[in-house]
């Protein structure tokens, strides 16, 4: 799945593009801002290579299993960020436990040493004990030193009562965090078979194809982006965006036009390799902003903003599950990174379904 290659040559003019966006309320002129002619479809019959389905199925097989893995990329990486948490809470839980430990030991000297005083002052009645004493003031001293030393006894008792509270609470923390770390592994290891088992289907497909019919492939899938491209830009959506970026807008959108090329390697979040919220992450991470890790967390958590509003640097949703994300550019585009066996790139924002779009940290 790992190419050396960052097909680096057919995105530079991209990237070019791209630099606009970082000065101006939108991208100049583009590719995005208007339908373009279509291309010519390539022939989409079937091939001995694709077992008898047309070309068009097998993209729509291969489309749908790379789909079905980047939303299980997306449960693996919740699932590894809830690891990595439940991890750090229970090492806090036994540094705490640690401490309240000593802190025990230490009571139950102290309370054993005053058992011991106790028991050598023995259990003789006042009345006795001032009978027997010369002096009465001497006396008087010692009864208000023995209230003290009552009053330090039931002070040290309740504090080993409320340390010893605290020990058995956290075993019940530990005991609940070590059950949450053992469901968040599991749910790892299933994301991560599904995603492997995914993967592998799809590369098979793939693999079957000749070399022509790989580049077909690729075409039919420009040829479905741009379709999709020219319908949303049919709406008239480019004249109702006009908002410039903000500061920090221009500083992700900066980040993630200087990715371009880069592999998309699942579960990656560079530098040299990104799945598609890991390039979203890191980019608003470059602009000083801490973003959640996966796509669908994006959408839950950040800020929705009307697609009227979208300016650059927001991060678009798409599908229904919330399983892919780009980073509006401005005049209609949007970069992200595809799946795997694709690159970094610039692509319509309208090239997929759009669930919403959030705004990091109200950018």
């Amino acid at each position: 799945m790992r190419r050396d290659g960052r097909g680096r040559g057919a995105s530079a003019a991209a990237a070019t593009a791209l630099v606009c966006a970082l000065g101006a309320t939108a991208l100049p002129e583009a590719a995005y801002a208007t339908p373009g002619e279509p291309a010519p479809r390539p022939d989409s019959g079937g091939s001995g290579g694709s077992g008898g389905k047309s070309l068009e199925e097998v993209r729509s097989e291969i489309d749908g299993l790379y789909r079905k893995a980047e939303k299980a990329t997306d449960a693996y990486n919740l699932a590894r960020e809830r690891q990595t948490r439940q991890e750090k809470a229970i090492v806090k839980i036994a540094r705490a436990v640690v401490k309240a430990q000593k802190e025990m030991s230490g009571l139950r000297k102290r309370a054993g040493a005053m058992a011991r005083a106790q028991y050598r002052g023995g259990g003789m009645p006042a009345e006795a004990r001032l009978l027997l004493n010369d002096d009465p003031g001497d006396f008087l001293d010692g009864v208000t030193l023995a209230r003290k030393g009552q009053q330090a006894t039931h002070g040290l008792m309740s504090r080993l009562e409320r340390t010893q509270a605290a020990l058995d609470r956290y075993a019940k923390s530990a005991s609940k965090e070590w059950e949450r770390l053992d469901g968040s592994r599991k749910k790892k290891a299933a994301a991560k078979k599904q995603i492997t088992a995914k993967l592998a289907k799809a590369q098979r497909l793939e693999s079957r194809l000749e070399k022509k019919e790989r580049e077909r492939l690729r075409r039919l899938e420009e040829d479905k982006a741009r379709a999709s491209q020219a319908k949303w830009l049919d709406t008239g959506i480019l004249r109702q965006l006009g908002a410039g970026a903000s500061a920090t807008g221009k500083q992700a959108v900066a980040f993630a036009s200087a990715q371009i090329g880069k592999n998309y390697v699942w579960g990656a979040v560079g530098p040299d390799t990104y799945d598609c919220s890991g390039l979203t992450q890191r980019a608003w991470a470059a602009a000083g902003r801490s973003i959640p890790r996966t796509s669908q967390e994006q959408w839950r958590l950040l800020p929705k903003v009307d697609i009227q509003g979208m300016r650059p640097g927001d991060l678009i949703i798409y599908y229904p599950d919330a399983s892919h994300v780009g980073m509006y550019v401005g005049n209609g585009a949007m970069v992200h990174a595809p799946r795997p066996g694709r690159q970094v790139t610039v692509a319509g924002a309208g090239s997929m379904p759009i669930l919403g779009v959030v705004r990091p940290g109200g950018a």
